[in-house]
């Protein structure tokens, strides 16, 4: 059956059709900015995983880097290896800090992308 003919046939279909368009018009709207806003929660996300990883990845290198020294079988003197583990140290701090201020800015960051989609 056609759509006129089932308009034609029940008149309270015929009478709620202009609200159903209405309706479906209004939701479709209201969907999309959720949707983006949605979207823009989860791009922060993934660089805010990428920010944890960076620091693993990090945390995994010195760590590996601190073992070799210790198993590396040349005799190091302890001003050596104190001086290379605050190398080690100072590496880590240093990325530890880069992910602390990304983390701050990716708020602010979230926050435009929610204003833009508003």
């Amino acid at each position: 059956m056609s759509k006129t003919k089932d308009t034609a046939t029940n008149p309270a279909l015929a009478a709620a059709e202009p609200m159903m368009e209405w309706w479906q018009k209004q939701w479709s709207q209201g969907a999309t900015p959720m949707a983006r806003m949605q979207l823009a929660w989860m791009q922060s996300m993934a660089e805010a995983m990428q920010f944890e990883a960076e620091l693993l990845k990090t945390l995994a290198e010195n760590g590996q880097k601190i073992a070799q020294s210790f198993d590396g079988g040349a005799p190091q003197t302890p001003a050596e290896m104190q001086e290379h583990y605050q190398s080690l140290m100072s590496d880590l701090t240093d990325a530890h800090m880069e992910r602390m201020k990304r983390a701050a800015e990716l708020s602010h960051e979230f926050r435009r992308r929610i204003w833009e989609e508003i």
